[in-house]
């Protein structure tokens, strides 16, 4: 069963989603025949390669809402994400775009690494302080992960992955994505949001159940039943 999750690495409740579709995976009794695909996603492509100020700072100038109410939805989702085992620092996070971060994620992709690549930028993005759209960061983090430095470095020199972002990103408008973490389950199920573990636990069983054939037992016996002309006698 294929899984594909468009998410945004500039969103925290894409990290929170995470964790909570990570539990409900866990304890999937199938969880070793699903493939979970990350697809790229921006909230917000205008963002500045770097924007000179705090995400408080973005929020209530760039989108008009006012500072008090960013610092309550602030504490509200760090709250959440504690719930999680995640420690968020909006006071730390770097507002950047994310587009080269996504084109990170496709390159680890292509080396079996996306889900450690995402997991690290997510982590990097609210609980390090860390800056997604950083030559140096992403550099670094290559590194860690055992990326080819050639290929980290061709990021920053070329639009390698570009057209797999913007792909990704045009195919979450034709299936009428607008908001994310959005997961796709065998493109026949979509959840929007960091859904409760529950949700996602019944959405994996039912996904299941519906993508396997029935398949049938001891066919070739023959056993008493009824049909259009009557019942075996």
């Amino acid at each position: 069963m294929k899984i594909e999750i468009w998410s945004d690495v500039a969103c925290p409740w894409c990290f929170i989603g995470k964790r909570r579709f990570e539990a409900a995976l866990a304890d999937f009794e199938h969880r070793d025949d699903v493939e979970v695909t990350w697809r790229s996603y921006q909230l917000d492509p205008t963002i500045p390669a770097h924007f000179d100020g705090t995400e408080l700072d973005y929020l209530s100038t760039s989108k008009g809402m006012h500072p008090d109410q960013v610092a309550e939805m602030f504490t509200h989702v760090a709250a959440e994400a504690a719930k999680e085992g995640l420690t968020y620092d909006f006071d730390a996070a770097v507002v950047a775009n994310s587009f080269t971060a996504h084109r990170f994620i496709h390159l680890a992709a292509a080396h079996g690494l996306q889900d450690n690549a995402k997991e690290r930028l997510l982590s990097g993005q609210f609980e390090l302080g860390r800056d997604i759209g950083s030559e140096d960061y992403l550099t670094e983090l290559g590194t860690e992960l055992g990326l080819p430095a050639g290929a980290v470095s061709e990021l920053f020199s070329t639009d390698k992955y570009a057209d797999e972002v913007r792909f990704d990103i045009e195919e979450a408008r034709a299936l009428g994505v607008s908001g994310v973490p959005f997961f796709v389950l065998d493109r026949k199920f979509g959840l929007s949001g960091a859904q409760p573990r529950e949700t996602f636990t019944a959405a994996l069983t039912q996904a299941w159940e519906e993508s396997k054939p029935l398949v049938m037992v001891d066919a070739a016996a023959k056993a008493d039943a009824c049909g259009p002309e009557g019942c075996a006698s």
